[in-house]
């Protein structure tokens, strides 16, 4: 049995090295190393477990370690060896461990899981989510190991957010979270997910349909925008998708090279639709009559219906809601409700569902459903979309619409 702590700070603190290195024993292994510059380090000096072999390791420097805490590391690994752990590779092993948790964090699991959404999801979708992990997730849980989050912890992260009433961003992080975690499983860097079901604790968002008006409402609604004062570029984009039944975000951003005159169809490229496939608008004689209106704003531009500040931009896809609002139908319906409006109406007057669900560019699973009724259903919803202007044509009887003619130079004087 070795004879430990023979040496004291006292002692230490005397020891010079003269013109030679100097080693005292503090037993037990621990050994005190005086260089010729008098600069000490201390020493464990050890057996190897496996080979045999003796071999040291250094534990820092006097000036940085005390001899107290010398030897509580000293007692440490001759604990280890007496269990047949060579302290070296234990400490190599923890070293690697820790680097692979680094590399395996929430954050760089959640860059990984976001690079596969590229070309499967729109840009803005992605940029979006992001932004929502960026804001409540990452500050908590973007430098922790993946292995180390549990539900307890995930549910922690969303409380404040919680508690601040954003129901809705709470079950999207939720959501997101999720995500990345089964991104994590996939990867076989974790046997399951934590997450699952967390969800469920929080308080459920309040469920707002979207708004949107009867088939009977559309005189109200086409009186509603020919007394509204609003910008005409405004005026158009309303008409334009009230026209085509498309998305928010479809006529906001619509390019001029996006139409075909002469073909009388608006092509929609994939990656601005919110399923990335392509979306060909049948054009009525009233939906050229607007963009003839509008031509003289912006057929110099890339954009049909520019912003009104930053012209080479498209106009914010929220225009219309805004100027819904200021025209006071904000509690009445919105642009997204347009298609709604035209979905009911077209479907009580009894069209095929099926051309009418493709005139909405609503998802079909099966991808060659899809394209057969893209193909198929394009003439029944040229009857469809000409049908529909007609029906808006019709209840504006006696109010100003952008494709009247006549009223065109009106129009444009207003602009000016």
């Amino acid at each position: 049995m070795p004879v430990l702590n023979k040496l004291s700070v006292k002692a230490i603190e005397a020891l010079k090295a003269q013109g030679k290195v100097v080693r005292k024993s503090d037993g037990g292994g621990l050994y005190l190393l005086v260089k010729v510059n008098q600069t000490k380090f201390w020493e464990f000096r050890y057996t190897r477990p496996v080979t045999g072999k003796k071999t040291l390791m250094g534990l820092g420097s006097f000036q940085t370690v005390s001899l107290a805490d010398a030897r509580k590391k000293a007692s440490i690994y001759r604990a280890q060896l007496a269990e047949g752990i060579d302290p070296q590779l234990f400490i190599a092993e923890q070293k690697r461990i820790h680097a692979e948790e680094q590399a395996n964090s929430f954050l760089v699991l959640a860059q990984q899981w976001k690079s596969t959404k590229e070309g499967h999801l729109k840009p803005k979708t992605i940029s979006d989510n992001w932004r929502k992990l960026e804001n409540y997730v990452f500050p908590t849980l973007g430098s922790m190991p993946i292995k180390e989050i549990t539900a307890p912890i995930a549910i922690q992260v969303l409380r404040p957010v919680e508690t601040q009433g954003k129901l809705e961003m709470v079950k999207r992080c939720g959501q997101l979270m999720n995500e990345v975690m089964n991104y994590a499983v996939n990867s076989g860097l974790i046997h399951s997910n934590p997450l699952m079901g967390i969800n469920k604790v929080f308080r459920k968002p309040k469920v707002t349909h979207l708004r949107a008006m009867e088939p009977d409402n559309i005189k109200e609604l086409m009186q509603a925008i020919a007394s509204a004062n609003i910008y005409f570029g405004t005026r158009c984009l309303i008409e334009w998708q009230l026209h085509t039944m498309v998305r928010p975000a479809e006529p906001a951003g619509t390019k001029w090279c996006e139409i075909n005159i002469e073909k009388a169809v608006w092509v929609i490229p994939p990656e601005r639709m919110k399923m990335n496939r392509e979306h060909k608008v049948p054009l009525t004689k009233q939906t050229i009559a607007i963009l003839e209106a509008v031509r003289p704003l912006s057929g110099h531009l890339e954009h049909v219906f520019p912003s009104r500040y930053k012209y080479r931009q498209a106009t914010d896809s929220e225009t219309i809601n805004k100027a819904l609002g200021r025209m006071g139908l904000r509690n009445k319906t919105t642009a997204h409700g347009f298609r709604s409006l035209a979905s009911t109406t077209l479907n009580e007057k009894g069209f095929h569902p099926e051309a009418v669900d493709a005139a909405l560019a609503h998802v079909e699973p099966n991808k060659i459903r899809a394209a057969y009724k893209r193909t198929t259903y394009f003439k029944k919803r040229k009857k469809i979309m000409q049908w529909w202007s007609d029906h808006i044509s019709k209840h504006a009887v006696g109010s100003y619409q952008v494709f009247d003619r006549k009223n065109l130079s009106e129009a444009l004087i207003q602009t000016k």
